[in-house]
């Protein structure tokens, strides 16, 4: 769950940036559209051996994102 506390001076604008860069930094939205439409157990296999193969083949660009 994600929490944004107002600090004195902070306006809405603010807060509500600070919001949605909490949501997209904690990967909610990218969740939630994985999980929009039922995935056969054997896709969710075949997409998590594409990853792992892509990150095989492009090492450096895993760790670049942190």
């Amino acid at each position: 769950m994600v929490f944004v506390k107002a600090q004195p001076g902070d306006t809405s604008d603010s807060l509500i940036r600070k919001f949605t860069r909490k949501v997209l930094s904690e990967g909610i939205l990218q969740d939630l559209k994985k999980r929009e439409f039922y995935q056969k157990p054997a896709e969710v296999r075949k997409e998590k051996k594409r990853e792992l193969a892509r990150r095989l083949r492009h090492p450096s660009r895993a760790y670049s994102r942190t």
